[in-house]
């Protein structure tokens, strides 16, 4: 077997350029190169190749996407194309699947997973939205691709989506996404699976000024230990969007009293030098069991291309 070779984007901020450089050490150990700091940003196609400083892409094993937040539109379109002929973890179809949150909790709740209610209609429907706001008493407004918490905006009031429309109209949006508010204590547990398994949870707590318990909206981490039934939740979660690694983001309904799928994430982040030493100890499984994923799905391809 020729030695098999991948490329790497993964983020470098914290803590993250120390868990790519054990990453490539374990992978090398197995005979894996690894070309890292591939941004598909500077990458062209050409003919029947993706070229990144001359090196072509879809030669290569497998591709390995790990950097939330600067995913721009090329970029995806590119990952798209090379996902048609090599793999990628996470699968580009998984991964934009969940990159979209009604996309998401549409597929969720017909395999039975629990999510938040949740409307989508056309931009000029806005009898539909009043007619909900007057049935749910309060919702909150999603940008379908947003993360971190970003965009999301709790309507309380009829006053409030009044004041909301315009703004939102101005945005051009081709359709609005909203979701019940979900009676919770306002805090969440993030579950990180890979490869099917279970590797880890922690807990997020919003600040006394938010409601959102995401650490870039002011959201604080914890230890939390989960119950059976919440990482079986998330397992399902993660099975049925297709993730090979997966933060799921679930919070306890206090009024259907039952635990839901907030969302799912296609890039969850270690643990930073922080967590860690407040006790976040599962960057080690996850950098293994990550290692294991790719060292079976190159073998895969490298046998595949051998034939």
């Amino acid at each position: 077997m020729r030695n098999r070779k991948i490329g790497m984007w993964l983020y470098q901020n914290g803590g993250g350029d120390k868990i790519q450089k054990k990453i490539i050490k374990k992978l090398n150990e197995r005979d894996i190169d690894v070309i890292s700091g591939i941004n598909l940003r500077d990458a062209v196609a050409k003919n029947s190749h993706i070229l990144w400083n001359d090196i072509k892409l879809d030669k290569l094993d497998l591709f390995f996407s790990y950097n939330a937040g600067e995913q721009t539109q090329y970029q995806m379109y590119l990952a798209k194309a090379l996902n048609n002929v090599l793999p990628m973890i996470n699968p580009f179809e998984a991964f934009e699947l969940t990159e979209d949150k009604f996309q998401t909790s549409f597929l969720l709740r017909k395999h039975g997973v629990a999510t938040a209610d949740y409307k989508l209609c056309h931009r000029d429907d806005n009898h539909h939205l009043h007619a909900v706001m007057k049935k749910w008493d309060k919702m909150v407004y999603k940008p379908t691709d947003g993360w971190g918490g970003v965009g999301l905006t709790k309507i309380e009031n009829q006053e409030t989506l009044d004041m909301l429309m315009p703004f939102l109209n101005q945005m051009d949006l081709r359709y609005f996404y909203v979701e019940k508010f979900v009676d919770y204590d306002n805090t969440d547990f993030r579950i990180d699976i890979v490869d099917g398994q279970y590797v880890s949870c922690y807990g997020r707590k919003a600040s006394g000024t938010d409601w959102r318990t995401n650490v870039t909206s002011g959201g604080s981490v914890f230890l939390r230990e989960p119950d059976k039934e919440v990482i079986e939740l998330a397992l399902k979660a993660t099975k049925v969007s297709g993730l090979d690694i997966a933060g799921v983001d679930i919070i306890y309904d206090r009024k259907k009293e039952e635990y839901v799928v907030l969302e799912v994430n296609g890039i969850p982040a270690f643990a930073t030098p922080e967590q860690e030493k407040m006790g976040l100890n599962f960057n080690d499984k996850k950098i293994d069991l990550i290692v294991d994923l790719i060292d079976r799905k190159t073998k895969k391809q490298n046998n595949k291309s051998q034939i």
